[in-house]
C-alpha cells in the first residue's frame, strides 16, 4: 500500500463518517422536534426511519450507478444529493416535511455506501484490504462520535435544526476533496473497456504510486457486465447476493434500534436531551473501537467466524439494554458496549461485500444487497415505535429482547454463506513503485 493509497483510503472513511453524522443526525435532534411538536412515539419512528427507507432506494439505483458511470462522479452526485437534503431539513415546518427531507437525504447516504466500499477495496491491495474495510466502516461511527460531540454543544446553544445546518455544511465540503484526492479506480475501467481504458487505468495507478502495465488484464465477456440480474440469476451469485441481503437486513433491525432510540429512550428516564445525546456518542465510540479491533480479527481469523460470534454476543447486549440502569454513565456504558459488538459485525458484512462479489459488479451487488438491508434498517424504529406504544413506554426490556433477534437470524445466514474471492483482482498483482 503506497501513502496515495493510503489517502484515498482516508477520504473513503471521512466520507463514511459524513454519513454517519448525516443518518444520526435526526436521532440527535429527536428530543427537540418531539418537545417543539408534540408527537408520539410512533410518528417520531416513521420519521427516524425515513432517511433509511431512501438509504435503500438509493443504494440500489445509485449503487448501480457507480457500476456504469464510474464510482469518482457517483460519489459526487451522492454527496450533492446529500447536501440539499440536510439543508432542506433543516427549513421543515413538520413531521412529514421533515419526513420526506430525510427521505431525500437518504438517497445520497445509500449510493454513497455502495461507492465508498467499492472504491475502498479497488484502491488496496489483498494483504491490507481487510485493515482498509474496516477503518471505512468504522468512519461512520466515528462521524456519529465526533458529531454527537458536536451536537452536545449545539443543542445547549441552538435549536434541533443546527443538526441538520452543521451536516450540510460538512457534506458540501467533501466535495472538492473527493475531486482532488480521490481518482476513479483502476478496476471500473478493467470492467467496462470504455476507448482510452490502458490510458485511464495508467493514470489512476500513477496517482496511486503505482507503476504502468503495458496491455489489459483478460477481458471480461459481455455477458459478464454489471446487471442486476446477474447477481440474481447466476446461482452462486444469487446465494451471495440473498444470504448477504437478508442477513444485514436482519442485523441492522437490530442494529439501529440503538442507534435511533437510544437518545429518546435516556431523555424519557429524566435526562436533558444534551445529556441523552451523550449515550448515542458513546455506542459510536464502542462502535469505533470495536470495528478497528475487528479489522485485525479478520486479519488472524478470516471473516465467517469472529463475524458470527460478535453477531451473537451483539444479540445478547442489545437484549441486556432493556435493564433499566440508574445512572447517565450505566447508560453510556450500556450504548458502548452494545455499539462496539453490533458494529464490528457490520465490519464482517461490508467485508464480505468486497469478497463475495466481483469487480464488475462489485458495486451493484454491494448496492442491491444493501438495498435489501434497509428494510430492516427502515423497519427498526418504527417497530420499536409501534411496539413501545402497544406494551407501554416502560417496557424496555420486552421490547430490547424483540429487536435483539434480529442479530441472532444474521447469524444462522452468516453461518450458511459461501465465502470466496469474487474475481482474482487485478490490483493485487500491480508492484508499488515510487509516486510520480
Amino acid at each position: 500500500m503506497t501513502l496515495r493509497m493510503w489517502i484515498i483510503v482516508a477520504v473513503m472513511v471521512l466520507l463514511n463518517a459524513n454519513d454517519g453524522f448525516d443518518v444520526l443526525s435526526s436521532a440527535f435532534a429527536a428530543p427537540g422536534i418531539s418537545a417543539e411538536w408534540g408527537i408520539p412515539r410512533s410518528e417520531l419512528g416513521i420519521m427516524l426511519g425515513a432517511e433509511l427507507v431512501g438509504m435503500g432506494f438509493g443504494s440500489v439505483l445509485l449503487g448501480g450507478l457507480a457500476d456504469r458511470m464510474g464510482r469518482k462522479p457517483t460519489i459526487i452526485i451522492c454527496l450533492v444529493i446529500g447536501g440539499i437534503g440536510m439543508f432542506l431539513a433543516s427549513q421543515a415546518g413538520g413531521v412529514w416535511d421533515l419526513t420526506a427531507f430525510r427521505f431525500i437525504t437518504g438517497i445520497g447516504i445509500g449510493g454513497m455506501l455502495a461507492s465508498i466500499n467499492a472504491v475502498t477495496a479497488e484502491c488496496s491491495n489483498k494483504k491490507d484490504r481487510g485493515l482498509a474495510m474496516a477503518l471505512m466502516v468504522i468512519g461512520y461511527p466515528l462521524g456519529a462520535v465526533l458529531g454527537g460531540l458536536v451536537a452536545a454543544e449545539l443543542l445547549q446553544e441552538y435549536t434541533w435544526r443546527s443538526m441538520f445546518v452543521f451536516g450540510g455544511i460538512i457534506t458540501v465540503v467533501c466535495v472538492p476533496l473527493v475531486m482532488l484526492l480521490v481518482p476513479e479506480t483502476p478496476a471500473y475501467y478493467v470492467a467496462t473497456r470504455r476507448e482510452g481504458a490502458l490510458e485511464k487505468i495508467n493514470k489512476s495507478l500513477r496517482f496511486m504510486g503505482l507503476r504502468d502495465i503495458d496491455a489489459l488484464p483478460t477481458a471480461i465477456r459481455k455477458e459478464d457486465q454489471p446487471k442486476i440480474t446477474d447477481i440474481l440469476s447466476k446461482p452462486a451469485l444469487r446465494k451471495v447476493t440473498l444470504l448477504l441481503g437478508f442477513g444485514y437486513m436482519f442485523h441492522t433491525f437490530t442494529f439501529y434500534y440503538i442507534l435511533k432510540f437510544a437518545p429518546q429512550i435516556v431523555a424519557d428516564f429524566g435526562y436533558d436531551p444534551s445529556e441523552a445525546a451523550t449515550v448515542l456518542v458513546w455506542a459510536n465510540v464502542g462502535g469505533t473501537v470495536g470495528g478497528f479491533i475487528f479489522g485485525f480479527f479478520m486479519k488472524k481469523w478470516d471473516i465467517k467466524g469472529p463475524t458470527i460470534v460478535m453477531l451473537l454476543l451483539a444479540a445478547i447486549a442489545v437484549a441486556a439494554f432493556g435493564i433499566a440502569k440508574d445512572s447517565l454513565w450505566g447508560w453510556r456504558m450500556a450504548t458502548f458496549f452494545t455499539g462496539f459488538l453490533t458494529n464490528a459485525a457490520i465490519v464482517g458484512y461490508y467485508a464480505a461485500y468486497a469478497r463475495g462479489f466481483p469487480a464488475y459488479a462489485r458495486a451493484t451487488g454491494t448496492g442491491f444487497v444493501l438495498g435489501i438491508g434497509r428494510f430492516g434498517a427502515a423497519g427498526s424504529p418504527v417497530i420499536a415505535g409501534f411496539l413501545f406504544t402497544i406494551l407501554g413506554n416502560d417496557q424496555l426490556l420486552p421490547v430490547s429482547i424483540i429487536m435483539a433477534m434480529g442479530s441472532v437470524a444474521a447469524a444462522v445466514l452468516f453461518f450458511i454463506l459461501p465465502l470466496k474471492d469474487g474475481d482474482k483482482e487485478f490490483m493485487d498483482n500491480i508492484p508499488a513503485g515510487e509516486a510520480p
